[in-house]
């Protein structure tokens, strides 16, 4: 019953039915497209705070950053399939690993089990002197056996037709220059403190922008301040985005006001936990950064107050132990853009600016 809420609510049924008729009729591909030519479909699946968030561009090509825990008899596996099947897509094109902890790359081993993958890509080697991540990419490295794997380096991109996909950060580097995007100086680089750096994973994760005509898509993984001050200080190498998947779930380490900001977000997404993550400290900055509309998140922040979580109507699953709802984005070239709560079905569109 976990993955009810996708197959509950049908997303996409009717263009299904017609793609497959399509398909046969041309007696071609064995899958079919529910994505309308036009269209970006974004799943931000509930992996009980860690991430997996499905991208199916207007080609069908697909590409699912992070794929969540491990074990719980293969959860966030069938999560990512229930998506999957949301979507019409049979297999996954491109796997991107942000980095090496259990929450991202724990699922890997589960879903080569069950879903065909194209390739994988991450930032090369594990940075963390820990056990268990030492662990973690071992398994990683031992599951995808001879499936192609590429490391990725600021300013690669990852082809699906249709979009750009370019990386940011990886490794602890970051891109010189966005192609596209003139930088533009960021004041408020001025009373941003000096950000310590830390020795894990996290400021190593691969950070994408994603762009589909006037829709823009960022996802950073778990980078923490020390490393996306410089994606925006002292110019802001980015531009602002309509779409941004918080930073390490929410974590106060990450989600620096200088960044927020200087991206100027339309609609956030935060990937927390019911008690991972969702910290007020970082709540509050995407809240209010400038021109900030909604923040949806996939877990009501038990830990928090009422003052720093979002409304019921945005929040994915509410307090009290549910689970398995996730947030569905469907974004079109002019830059518009809605997203649905699985939980209540409910839909709520963004007009193009």
């Amino acid at each position: 019953m976990r993955n009810a809420p996708y197959d509950r609510l049908n997303w996409g049924s009717a263009l299904r039915t017609a793609a497959c008729a399509f398909v046969f009729l041309l007696a071609c591909a064995a899958q079919c497209i529910a994505v309308q030519p036009g269209q970006l479909l974004i799943y931000s699946i509930d992996v009980e705070g860690g991430q997996a968030t499905l991208l199916v561009g207007p080609s069908g090509g697909s590409l699912l950053v992070d794929t969540g825990w491990p074990d719980n008899d293969g959860r966030d596996a069938k999560r990512i399939q229930a998506a999957m099947k949301d979507a019409g897509i049979a297999r996954i094109d491109h796997v991107l690993v942000t980095h090496f902890h259990t929450d991202h790359v724990g699922g890997v081993p589960e879903l080569v089990k069950r879903v065909q993958v194209g390739e994988f890509l991450d930032h090369g080697v594990n940075r963390e002197d820990s056990d268990i991540t030492r662990h973690d990419y071992a398994a990683y490295v031992q599951a995808i056996g001879t499936t192609p794997r590429r490391t990725v380096h600021p300013g690669d991109t990852i082809a699906m037709d249709g979009l750009s996909i370019v990386v940011l950060t990886a490794d602890g580097e970051h891109i010189a220059a966005v192609p596209g995007v003139k930088p533009t100086p960021n004041p408020a680089c001025v009373s941003e403190p000096k950000w310590e750096l830390d020795e894990t994973e996290n400021p190593r994760s691969v950070g994408v922008l994603v762009r589909f005509g006037a829709f823009r898509f960022l996802d950073l993984g778990d980078l923490t301040k020390a490393k996306e001050i410089p994606l925006v200080c002292p110019e802001n190498l980015i531009g602002h985005v309509d779409l941004y998947l918080v930073n390490h779930h929410g974590f106060q380490l990450s989600n620096a006001r200088a960044f927020v900001d200087a991206i100027h977000p339309r609609v956030a997404i935060m990937n927390n936990g019911a008690h991972k993550a969702g910290s007020p400290e970082a709540w509050e900055t995407v809240h209010e950064s400038p021109g900030l509309e909604d923040i949806y998140m996939l877990h009501t922040a038990e830990d928090s107050d009422a003052a720093h979580n979002s409304a019921d109507a945005l929040i994915a699953n509410l307090k009290g132990g549910a689970d398995g709802a996730g947030i569905k984005v469907v974004a079109r070239a002019n830059g518009s853009f809605s997203v649905t709560n699985a939980r209540t079905g409910a839909t709520k569109e963004y007009a193009a600016k």
